[in-house]
């Protein structure tokens, strides 16, 4: 009895431990917002994230999915575009939050849906074609990195909500 007590009790702190382990590794990793600022193919992602004022968002607290484009996928825009949406901030934001998916959804997850809702309330279509993933146009090129606050899975091309 003494033995299965002891055993309990070992497993009972293992169990704990590993719990505490997991949480404090999950607050350690960075969020979405730091992750882009550190990664060189984001720059003008990071850039208009913070014209709009979504910086704090994707830094704080929640569960995102962020389908991210690279700076070459907003170099595929018409020339000037970037710069005119600098100007327009709520055009800007509206086009930012169409990229982003309350709740994290991983991967193997996105292949299981046809469409999804984004922050912004317009809907925007999945499709597994050949084995690639597509949001609306534009491919899923890396998937789950993962943040303290969510994922990001990088796009090549940037999404543009409908009208």
């Amino acid at each position: 009895m003494k033995k299965s007590l002891a055993v309990l009790a070992v497993l009972t702190a293992f169990v704990f431990i590993s719990c505490a382990t997991t949480a404090e590794e999950e607050m350690m990793k960075p969020s979405i917002a730091e992750i882009a600022s550190g990664d060189e193919r984001f720059e003008t992602l990071v850039a208009a994230l913070d014209a709009a004022g979504l910086v704090e968002t994707l830094s704080g607290e929640g569960a995102f999915t962020v389908f991210a484009p690279t700076d070459d996928a907003f170099a595929k825009l018409p020339e000037g575009t970037v710069e005119a949406l600098l100007e327009d901030i709520p055009t800007l934001t509206d086009i930012l939050l169409y990229h982003v998916v309350d709740g994290v959804v991983m991967a193997e997850d996105v292949v299981n849906i046809s469409s999804a809702t984004a922050l912004n309330e317009k809907e925007f279509m999945v499709k597994v074609d050949m084995g690639k993933v597509y949001i609306n146009e534009a491919q899923v090129i890396i998937t789950d990195i993962e943040a303290s606050n969510g994922v990001i899975h990088v796009i090549d091309s940037v999404i543009l909500p409908p009208m």
